[in-house]
């Protein structure tokens, strides 16, 4: 009998307890970990849907890598290039917008380059160069990385080599953070600049030029090469950003009143 009730007990209490919840990685630029963006919304999601997302973030092109490598089972990055060649070589289904931000020029009030309250984002880097002004630049093949290369390009300019142009191999928040110790300017997207804490001498030099625009893209694996990716749960995160809830969080995420990122999943930022 005894026997007969500790078994009881035991069926009871695996019936009683939950099941363990899915966990699944998310492959994520760094502007919008470190803006603090996903630590808003993930939560709500999971606990909607019981899955648990774990988040690693690099620049997106080691972010696809990371999925391509089978490390990650979605990814979310901001770097169209590195996105088209992910999904030519087969590891992702078409990206799905879900959001925009832009980028901009922050540095020192002294503005050695002089480019303060400039709109134009090709003559302010030109500016930088002529002046020697230091310039802190990520060097980790993320999509800021790569915008900034084209700017760089579109001004005829070649910074590698100078001393006022320094590489730190690192995420946007490493790179704001050097740009204070170093009070140097910087290519930053919007929103984590706006969360960030402590901006010392830096104040906005140049923003509003259509190029700084910056597009976020959720990308699902393909499942005819990545098999064994937690696909199914992928996608309902994947769905969940683009639905009016997920939507909705992201567009809530305020810093002092400002908006950091624009949901665009029915009505994406025009690409040309």
């Amino acid at each position: 009998m005894v026997k007969q009730l500790l078994i009881c007990l035991s069926i009871a209490c695996i019936a009683a307890s939950p099941l363990r919840a899915e966990t699944i990685v998310l492959a994520s630029t760094t502007a919008v970990f470190d803006s603090g963006l996903l630590d808003a919304i993930l939560p709500a999601f999971t606990g909607k849907t019981g899955i648990a997302v774990k988040v690693i973030a690099h620049g997106s092109g080691q972010a696809l890598d990371s999925a391509a490598q089978g490390l990650a089972d979605i990814v979310l990055v901001n770097s169209p290039d590195d996105e088209a060649a992910f999904v030519a070589a087969g590891h992702g289904l078409p990206p799905q917008e879900i959001a925009w931000n832009d980028f901009m020029l922050v540095g020192p009030k002294a503005d050695q380059a002089g480019i303060v309250n400039t709109r134009n984002a090709i003559k302010a880097m030109q500016a930088i160069a002529a002046k020697g002004a230091t310039f802190i630049t990520r060097g980790d093949r993320s999509g800021t990385e790569a915008v900034e290369k084209g700017l760089w390009k579109a001004a005829e300019i070649d910074p590698h080599g100078h001393s006022w142009f320094i590489d730190i191999h690192g995420g946007m928040g490493e790179a704001l953070k050097s740009a204070v110790e170093r009070h140097a300017i910087v290519l930053t997207d919007h929103g984590t600049w706006i969360a960030l804490p402590n901006k010392g001498d830096l104040i906005e030099l140049v923003h509003g030029d259509r190029a700084f625009i910056s597009r976020f893209d959720v990308i699902e694996l393909n499942p005819a090469t990545h098999p064994q990716a937690k696909l199914k749960a992928a996608h309902q995160l994947a769905d969940w950003l683009s639905s009016a809830e997920g939507q909705n969080a992201i567009g809530k995420l305020t810093v002092e009143g400002e908006q950091l990122f624009h949901p665009d999943a029915d009505h994406p930022y025009p690409r040309n």
